[in-house]
C-alpha cells in the first residue's frame, strides 16, 4: 500500500519572535517536504488571546521568508476556525467524555498537597479528579448560574469508548503504544477564557490540514499520546511523528523566549545572512 504524500507544518504561537530553536523547527519540517516532493505548511496558533499579538504573527511570516521558507497554501489562523473546536468540544461533551471542573488553580494545588504523593504526569501533578463525581443536577446547576469552569477529558471513560489499543508511529522508533492517561489525566480541553486547548486545536488542524507527517521538537513528544487518543476518539486521520533534537543555548538550557534567546530579526539587525542563520539553526546549505 502506497503511504500518503508527505505534508508537513510548522506552527509557531504568535507570542513574541521567532529564535534560533523556531528556525531550526521550521527548516527541519521544510527539508523533509521538501526532499519527498510533499507539502509544507504555515499554521499560526493564536487561540491564547491574552499571550498572542498580531504583529507577531507579521514578524513570524516576515523572518520566514527572510530565512528563505516557501509554503504552500494559505496560512491558517487558529482564531479564525473557532467554531470548529466548539463543535468538536461539543461533540465530546455530547457523549459524556467531558465534564466541567470548577476547581481554581489554587484550590487543585491544596488538594495535591494535602494528597502527599500525587502521581506526577507529563506536566506535573496529575488532576485528582475533585469533580469528576459531582452529580449531574448539580453541575448544570452550577453552570447555568455562571461559575467560571474548564472542561477536562475523563481519561478513563475516553480510554473506554476507543475500541483497541493506541499506538503511533515515530520514525526512527517504529510502533510506540500510546498510553495517555499516566502522562495526563483528566486533562483540560476548553477554558473560559481559552475557549479550546493546544491538544485539541493541533490534533483538530492536523487533520483539517491533511498532514501526513508531525514533526515538532522532543520536549512536546508526550503529547503524541493525548494527541492520538484525541484522533481516535474524533475518527480523525493519524499521521507519522518525527521528533527532533531541541537546540541549546551558550548554557546548555534549551533555547526559549520567555529567557530572551536571540531573534532571527537581532541576528537579522546584527549582520547575519539567511545563510548564516540557517548554518546556526543547524541546517548549513
Amino acid at each position: 500500500m502506497a503511504r500518503a504524500p508527505v505534508v508537513t507544518r510548522f506552527a509557531p504561537s504568535p507570542t513574541g519572535f521567532l529564535h534560533l530553536g523556531h528556525a531550526h523547527s521550521a527548516l527541519f519540517a521544510h527539508r523533509l517536504a521538501r526532499a519527498a516532493g510533499g507539502r509544507f505548511l504555515v499554521r499560526i496558533e493564536d487561540i491564547d488571546a491574552t499571550r498572542c499579538r498580531p504583529e507577531f504573527t507579521d514578524a513570524i511570516l516576515e523572518d520566514l521568508a527572510w530565512l528563505g521558507l516557501d509554503w504552500d497554501g494559505p496560512v491558517r489562523i487558529q482564531s479564525e476556525h473557532m467554531r470548529e473546536y466548539a463543535d468538536a468540544i461539543a461533540s465530546l461533551e455530547a457523549r459524556g467524555l467531558l465534564y466541567p471542573c470548577f476547581c481554581t488553580r489554587a484550590a487543585i494545588a491544596r488538594e495535591i498537597a494535602a494528597i502527599g504523593n500525587a502521581p506526577h504526569g507529563a506536566d506535573g501533578p496529575l488532576y485528582p479528579g475533585t469533580c469528576r463525581t459531582i452529580p449531574p443536577a448539580e453541575r448544570e446547576a452550577r453552570r447555568a448560574a455562571g461559575e467560571p469552569h474548564a472542561l477536562r477529558l475523563d481519561m478513563a471513560a475516553a480510554l473506554r469508548a476507543v475500541p483497541g489499543p493506541l499506538a503511533f508511529e515515530e520514525v526512527g522508533d517504529g510502533l510506540v503504544t500510546a498510553d495517555p492517561g499516566p502522562l495526563f489525566g483528566d486533562v483540560v480541553l476548553a477554558r473560559k477564557d481559552t475557549p479550546a486547548s493546544y491538544h485539541l486545536c493541533v490534533t483538530h488542524d492536523d487533520a483539517a490540514q491533511g498532514v501526513t507527517l508531525v514533526t515538532r521538537g522532543e520536549d512536546l513528544k508526550p503529547a503524541t499520546h493525548l494527541h492520538r487518543l484525541l484522533q481516535a476518539l474524533m475518527g480523525w486521520p493519524v499521521p507519522r511523528w518525527q521528533h527532533h533534537r531541541l537546540i541549546a543555548g551558550p548554557d546548555g538550557r534549551r533555547l526559549a523566549k520567555r529567557d530572551r534567546a536571540a531573534t532571527l530579526r537581532s541576528l537579522r539587525e546584527a549582520g547575519h545572512s539567511p545563510a548564516a542563520v540557517r548554518a546556526l539553526a543547524g541546517f548549513p546549505d
